[in-house]
């Protein structure tokens, strides 16, 4: 998959050498085409089977190596710890690192509003990018692939403790201060391709925490970290560790 000018790698060539693994063209391809590309392109088929596959094959992966690193923690650990590694904005940081925004083929109104750096789209992106490596070579190369992109997060995830789920465990928090269950409340701002959400979360009738973010649920996991700092300071345990 040479330039037969330049010699040079193709841009999918590339990606695929970055990533460690031989794909076939096509696939390769499929995997990078965006529904707005493949609509614009009159209905060629997208990256969407790929992604539900490879969504499935890094499910599989991270619970098994969390599961085998530690056999201490309850189900209920292991669940968050698996939540923040397989996050949309875990993925799409993974995704970054990769520069996958430049192989994307995106329609041309979704390149307008950002799509090249959208979450959603290089989180999307990345599963159906292992989706393809594991119609390929099956299982254990895809497995080792999983492992090599995640494991920063992986390890990263074990020393996080609360922050892996902050409204989980403001939640936990609040239910044994007797608070009552977190509401929050968010506003949007700005035009739809970089909206600003603001989160402020109440309990027992007050606000307790605030939070700002690109995503609605970006903003809601600050407002519930603002939140559990605060009630953990306020409560026995917070004043004991001061003490």
């Amino acid at each position: 998959m040479r330039d037969r000018g330049t010699g040079e790698l193709a841009p999918a060539a590339l990606l695929a050498e970055k990533l460690g693994v031989h794909l076939d063209p096509e696939l390769l391809v499929l995997s990078l085409t965006h529904r707005s590309f493949a609509h614009e392109a009159g209905g060629i088929p997208t990256n969407e089977r790929l992604e539900f596959l490879g969504d499935t094959v890094l499910g599989l992966v991270v619970t098994e190596a969390l599961y085998r690193r530690h056999p201490d923690l309850s189900e209920g650990e292991l669940a968050k710890m698996r939540a923040a590694t397989v996050s949309q904005r875990a993925l799409a940081a993974i995704a970054r690192e990769l520069d996958l925004g430049a192989y994307l083929l995106l329609g041309k109104g979704e390149q307008a509003t950002g799509g090249r750096d959208k979450d959603s789209i290089l989180s999307d992106t990345l599963e159906a990018l292992l989706g393809a490596v594991y119609l390929t070579h099956g299982l254990e190369p895809a497995r080792a692939l999983v492992e090599r992109l995640v494991d920063p997060t992986l390890t990263r995830a074990a020393d996080l403790g609360a922050g892996l789920d902050w409204k989980t465990s403001l939640q936990e928090l609040a239910a044994r201060l007797e608070l009552g269950v977190p509401a929050y409340q968010v506003l949007g701002e700005g035009p739809d391709h970089a909206r600003t959400f603001t989160a402020q979360v109440v309990l027992a009738g007050q606000v307790q925490g605030s939070g700002v973010g690109p995503a609605k649920k970006i903003a809601e996991q600050g407002a519930a970290a603002a939140a559990y700092r605060t009630l953990l300071e306020r409560s026995p345990q917070g004043q004991a560790s001061h003490g």
